[in-house]
């Protein structure tokens, strides 16, 4: 690929890097990624991305931008208060990197459009603050085999880990089988959380989303992340596939995203992901 001058400089540090170099940069300009929730994770998500020349970056969101998003939603500004939130993300992303192309997906994700977003993308980010989306969403992804990197917070900590269970690793619910009872787990806006939190799980979300596209380090797929930013601990635990998964086993019963249509009349996307364990 011929790099303009501008871009030379842009990317300048990561070509530099053995690990990337041009062929690196090249894949980052070609590659896609959509988000869902652009909010606390998916802020700093995405504006990472922008900056690293991911080329296309799609954003799902349906909410609009309140005050209270911004103590950890820093892709969003005072004056954007009440803005539909990918709009303004976008606006933030453009600022960074006006080469990034940025599609605007301001509606409610749901099981008649989930696997066709999916579907157009090469990687999926899970930022979500509801159990019906984030187990809507990890389906899909499974379905259209693409890989999914899934984030949470919830007060002082957070967790990660990637989702590939069209190459052989586990799957969303090899590790949760199905959502817990409502209630049992409370949101963010229920219980809190604290702001650089996002920032920091948002971040190494974006960090292992452009491992994926280049095909270096050893990636999350089969492995869960937990950080607990009290302590300043971070710890790994193995995560294997389950042979009895209904979603991804030998013997799945899950084939399609029907059994989620009764749980469409909540909220789609919004600003922050929920469920800690």
């Amino acid at each position: 690929m011929d790099f303009s001058e501008e871009e030379i400089q842009r990317y300048a540090r990561h070509i530099l890097l053995p690990e990337v170099g041009g062929t690196g940069q090249e894949a980052l300009l070609g590659a896609s990624v959509l988000i869902v929730g652009a909010g606390g994770l998916g802020s700093p998500l995405a504006l990472y991305l922008a900056a690293a020349g991911v080329g296309r970056i799609g954003l799902v969101d349906d909410d609009v931008v309140d005050l209270s998003n911004l103590q950890r939603q820093i892709a969003h500004v005072t004056a954007r208060v009440g803005h539909a939130k990918v709009e303004s993300a976008a606006t933030a992303m453009r600022a960074i990197n006006p080469g990034v192309r940025v599609d605007c997906h301001n509606i409610r994700l749901g099981p008649d459009n989930v696997r066709e977003l999916v579907r157009a993308y090469d990687i999926v980010c899970d930022g979500c603050d509801n159990f019906a989306t984030r187990y809507l969403l990890a389906d899909a992804c499974a379905l259209e085999r693409r890989t999914l990197v899934s984030a949470a917070v919830l007060r002082f900590e957070g967790q990660l880990s990637t989702f590939r269970p069209h190459e052989g690793g586990p799957c969303y619910r090899c590790l949760y089988p199905s959502a817990p009872p409502a209630g049992m787990v409370p949101s963010c806006a229920e219980a809190g959380v604290f702001g650089a939190v996002t920032g920091v799980m948002g971040t190494l979300q974006a960090t292992e989303v452009l491992k994926e596209i280049l095909g270096i380090g050893e990636g999350l797929s089969g492995r869960l992340l937990i950080w607990d930013a009290l302590a300043m601990r971070f710890h790994t635990i193995p995560l294997p596939a389950d042979p009895d998964c209904r979603l991804c086993g030998p013997h799945a019963t899950i084939h399609d995203l029907s059994a989620h249509r009764a749980h469409t009349h909540g909220p789609a996307c919004a600003h922050d992901a929920g469920g800690v364990s």
